[in-house]
């Protein structure tokens, strides 16, 4: 095997697949990258959960193919000179690699234990542009639940309609839906849930333009096409939550306000929350304001933001952190609040027709 390409591009290669690479595993050659010359120049790293597959542009001179070391090969090219790179393996699986006046020989590993990834069938694949599909993910998987006992909940939902695709992330605290509209018609009715781990993978992987990432959903997996990067993940399996009958529709109270308005409030009271010494914030809802404090052992703190609409004098207690995670993920300048009473979700919902999501928060008891 052997093959020349920038330094540049393959750091980069190597990065992407080296996401997946399992750490330790019971199959030594996954804790490597394989390494698969041929026409083009293919790197993929594989936990038996999720795989990332990266095409490399590159001049080949010998066809083959090996595992190599992730972590040493990734630091041997990145600290190489910026440089044209030279790979080579010969059939002792003795790995040469060349970069300016700098040379290093390493050991590479058989291929022949190396699993092949899941196949699921492009042919119906679904398009978003990638910007989409990125403020989804970032917009959503901050709720996943980390309750191993729930597992379904720790990923995320994806629904596609014939106009749509909604991606909803939940735990026991919380709700944050997101959904893009499409132009074009889907022509496709699917539901399933990915998981948050080969979310944030593909999150990292997506940039902010409007090319096309396309995904396929498979009987047990589902493939990402990212540019050169493909990703599969399993899906889970079991029944998530209905969340069109948890998020409240019937609330009597509706509030408007500005999101940095509201986030610099809170930010504010929860400077003296921490980890060790939690105390929810106590939040009053008056006539064209909202009043936000907290008491605990280290002292007090208090703010108001101004709020368009009557709160009714309404108070009702939140995790500060669940508040400002939902406020920091909501795309608008302005959001509504809406609620019903002390007891019932406080749930966040766009003012105009330009955005659609809800987030939903739980209250906290107040003492």
């Amino acid at each position: 095997m052997k093959f020349t390409c920038e330094k540049a591009l393959l750091v980069s290669a190597i990065s992407i697949a080296g996401r997946t690479v399992s750490p330790k595993s019971t199959i030594s050659c996954l804790e490597g990258i394989l390494l698969r010359v041929g026409v083009g120049v293919q790197l993929t790293g594989y936990n038996l959960e999720t795989g990332i597959t990266v095409q490399l542009s590159a001049r080949v001179s010998e066809p083959g193919i090996c595992v190599m070391p992730a972590r040493l090969f990734f630091d041997i090219v990145r600290k190489l000179p910026d440089d044209i790179v030279t790979v080579s393996v010969d059939e002792r699986l003795q790995v040469s690699i060349r970069g300016g006046a700098s040379s290093f020989k390493i050991a590479a590993m058989d291929a022949e234990e190396y699993p092949d990834l899941p196949d699921v069938d492009s042919n119906r694949a679904i398009s978003i542009p990638q910007s989409a599909l990125r403020d989804m993910i970032g917009g959503t998987i901050f709720s996943v639940s980390e309750n191993q006992s729930r597992p379904i909940h720790t990923g995320c939902l994806i629904e596609v309609t014939n106009d749509s695709i909604t991606m909803v992330a939940v735990d026991n605290s919380r709700l944050a839906r997101r959904t893009w509209h499409s132009e074009e018609p889907i022509d496709r009715e699917l539901k399933f849930v990915v998981p948050a781990t080969g979310l944030r993978e593909v999150e990292k992987i997506l940039s902010d333009t409007d090319e096309a990432v396309k995904f396929t959903l498979g009987s047990k997996h589902i493939l990402f096409e990212i540019g050169e990067v493909i990703l599969v993940c399993r899906i889970l399996e079991g029944e998530f939550i209905d969340w069109r009958r948890v998020v409240p529709t019937d609330n009597q109270i509706i509030l408007t306000g500005r999101v940095d308005q509201l986030t610099a409030s809170i930010e504010r009271v929860s400077l003296i929350v921490s980890e060790k010494i939690k105390s929810p914030v106590r939040c009053t809802f008056g006539n064209q304001a909202a009043d936000f404090r907290t008491t605990n052992t280290i002292g007090t703190a208090h703010d108001t933001c101004v709020l368009a609409g009557n709160g009714q004098e309404l108070e009702i207690g939140f995790n500060c952190r669940y508040l400002l995670d939902a406020l920091k993920a909501i795309p608008s300048e302005e959001v509504t609040l809406e609620l019903r009473n002390g007891l019932s979700p406080l749930v966040f919902t766009p003012v105009d027709e330009k955005h659609d999501f809800s987030y939903m928060v739980l209250p906290v008891r107040l003492h």
